[in-house]
């Protein structure tokens, strides 16, 4: 993530260096990462308590409840928005962390139907923690590798949302994901691997699409979802990946969360994010130049 009007703005960014001390790399004004671990946790929980002046995005236990799939959505699922817009909700999932012999017998007992989209556990950072699996038999999902994730696959024109929320404002782009699913026609597929899905590379936004696919989910839906979600999860940088299901208008399906997503795939990210760290450093006493501090996992100053 590049920023060319950082200057203009007065914002400098600086990178964090892990063998050092943060107090001795201020002052700041935000503590902007991406960085995970107890230690980390633990050296950010200390410095947030030195310096409750400083902004930390976001709050590491708060990151850390997205990166467990058991957790990420269990926030969606408790708001069950439904309005005159539109209902969202869950697909219906069951977690795996045992035996994968037992995967068929416990997926008959929580009543999923096939086929079900399997994705691991944890999300770590790395692209295999974004692969899926299309489990379409019961045969095979003794086949697949614990600790995972089983969600009910929902038929959706092959196209999701991405929705990009930086503190209040939020943008939406399509991208193409799995194909619908014929059930009459998907006996003997067994496990079929998919790659990540949803990347910059898979843009559906000039695509000539059915515009009841293409049609983006409700502005007025969106917010009240985003608003909801920012205060149940305490985090301002965040994306939603959510989906229509097909044959209907407005019933929406949120089938995965990411902090801090790829904010280069998102129109105008640049402007859109200079604004929103001027925004959380407005009404400060002191006339330091704006500082964002940024760890080397998260984007590159």
């Amino acid at each position: 993530m590049r920023f060319q009007n950082r200057r203009k703005k007065g914002i400098t960014f600086v990178a964090i260096d892990r063998n050092k001390p943060l107090d001795e790399q201020g002052p700041f004004d935000v503590v902007l990462h991406k960085l995970s671990g107890k230690d980390w946790r633990q050296i950010l929980e200390d410095y947030r308590k030195e310096h409750p002046e400083v902004i930390v995005l976001d709050p590491p236990d708060a990151i850390q409840h997205l990166y467990n799939r058991q957790s990420m959505l269990q926030d969606v699922a408790a708001l069950d928005l439904c309005d005159h817009e539109g209902k969202v909700g869950v697909p219906k999932q069951l977690v795996i962390t045992g035996d994968p012999a037992s995967i068929p017998n416990a997926v008959s007992k929580a009543g999923l139907k096939l086929p079900l989209v399997a994705k691991p556990l944890m999300v770590d950072g790395t692209a295999k923690s974004h692969a899926l699996s299309l489990a379409y038999d019961q045969f095979s999902l003794s086949e697949l590798d614990p600790p995972l994730v089983l969600q009910e696959f929902v038929n959706h024109g092959g196209v999701l949302f991405k929705v990009y929320i930086v503190g209040d404002t939020i943008k939406v782009v399509r991208r193409f994901s799995l194909p619908d699913v014929d059930v009459s026609e998907s006996s003997g597929y067994g496990v079929i691997p998919f790659p990540r899905v949803s990347s910059a590379a898979a843009s559906a936004d000039d695509a000539d699409l059915d515009p009841c696919i293409a049609e983006l989910p409700p502005v007025s839906l969106l917010n009240k979802l985003a608003t909801e979600l920012r205060q149940r999860l305490g985090l301002r940088l965040f994306n939603l990946d959510i989906i229509r299901e097909h044959g209907t208008k407005d019933n929406y399906y949120v089938i995965d969360i990411n902090y801090f997503p790829g904010y280069g795939k998102m129109p105008g990210y640049e402007f859109i994010f200079t604004d929103f760290l001027l925004s959380l450093t407005r009404g400060k006493q002191h006339k330091l130049p704006g500082a964002a501090i940024c760890s080397v996992d998260s984007i590159n100053c």
